[in-house]
């Protein structure tokens, strides 16, 4: 192993806030359970029976949305199955046997919260409700949500169909993570085709957040008499994304306003700097040493008075032949002692191995070097 050198500096990136003053965090959220999270740090910034069980209603769709992205095409044409369209609460108005996209499925699924709409996505995705159930309870565990139990494809109320607040924050922000959801999550209004003849439909988003919350980029309302009201949103300023939960929410909408206020006055999106990095050393190669290079990183996001530390780490020398690109070592980046990123250094030019010396080249090596001892 090449021993190695610790170079260590801070490269410190503290915190400019577009306000002056940060607000207050939230004392009087009406829902029952309400979390704000930061999904690239992976912090909560509040919590209000963040783990208690509850039943998250049409949220559920969130879920159905993903999975089902997994397996259908958006711009597959599909059949609506007839078993599908057998369910109450809010529709899309599907039919059986009516043709349409899976992209407008799921504009019905996301703005419009079709029940039929999920139930058709269950039943082309995995053939019934129960196997797409547990499909979904797969993605759960996959995402790390711990508390969860998903029943149904539509958040309609049946046996223990069950999450959290915390839980769900972590499916907000893997929605935003699938370009296609998250865009119709966003989406005021959406047009589709259906119907024999068929009609152009516009669709109104049920979230009222999108029209309220100039910041606001989705997700999803839901609501039955047992769960209450219920909202999984995000909201992106400046560089920051934030994911707020709430539910059996009173005063829903507020709630979340009140969350993102509190959330965006507290963080900063920086991008931590590339530290000046030193030659290094090269044994048995046509050059002695050889310029560094590393990428820049990704933008963090801190806390107000958090700062980055950056840990170089490289060998006292390297062997030739180096290839241009090649890695050498790593720059490590810190806020405390949580690791944020990590990020290859390499060598910025390639520097070809020397070329093995004849016995004369040695000979007049070794007497050009005793003369110029006796010169001294």
């Amino acid at each position: 192993m090449w021993k190695r050198i610790l170079l260590s500096l801070t490269v410190i990136a503290w915190l400019w806030l577009p306000t002056a003053v940060s607000a207050a965090k939230p004392t009087t959220i009406s829902s029952f359970s309400a979390v704000l999270y930061e999904p690239v740090s992976g912090r909560f910034l509040y919590e209000k029976a963040a783990d208690a069980p509850r039943p998250m209603a049409s949220t559920t769709k969130l879920m159905t949305a993903l999975v089902a992205a997994e397996q259908l095409p958006f711009d597959r044409v599909v059949t609506v199955p007839p078993e599908a369209v057998l369910v109450e609460g809010s529709s899309m108005g599907l039919r059986a046997d009516e043709r349409l996209s899976v992209r407008d499925l799921m504009a019905g699924l996301l703005l419009s919260s079709g029940n039929d709409a999920a139930n058709t996505l269950a039943v082309l995705s995995c053939g019934s409700l129960s196997a797409f159930a547990e499909r979904m309870n797969q993605k759960a565990a996959a995402l790390g949500m711990k508390n969860t139990l998903f029943v149904t494809p539509s958040g309609l109320d049946e046996g223990d169909h069950h999450s959290t607040a915390r839980d769900m924050a972590l499916l907000g922000a893997a929605v935003l993570q699938n370009e296609q959801v998250a865009q119709l999550c966003a989406s005021r209004t959406a047009v589709i085709h259906k119907g024999d003849p068929e009609q152009a439909i516009t669709l109104y988003n049920h979230n009222r957040l999108l029209r309220l919350y100039p910041d606001s980029i989705g997700l999803k309302t839901g609501y039955t008499v047992k769960s209450g009201k219920c909202l999984v949103s995000a909201a992106r300023r400046n560089g920051v994304t934030l994911v707020a939960v709430t539910l059996n929410g009173g005063d829903y909408w507020n709630d979340h306003i009140a969350l993102y206020e509190y959330g965006f006055s507290v963080t900063s999106s920086v991008t931590p700097a590339v530290p000046e990095l030193p030659f290094l050393a090269v044994a048995g190669g046509e050059k002695t040493r050889v310029a560094l290079t590393a990428e820049s990183p990704s933008p963090t996001v801190l806390l107000d008075g958090e700062e980055v530390s950056c840990c170089v780490q490289l060998p006292s020398f390297a062997w030739a032949p180096l290839t241009q690109g090649d890695a050498v070592g790593t720059l490590t980046y810190t806020v405390g002692d949580r690791v944020i990123q990590t990020m290859d250094i390499t060598v910025a030019e390639s520097v070809a191995a020397r070329p093995p010396q004849t016995g004369i080249q040695k000979w007049t090596k070794a007497l050009r070097r005793l003369f110029a001892e006796w010169l001294r």
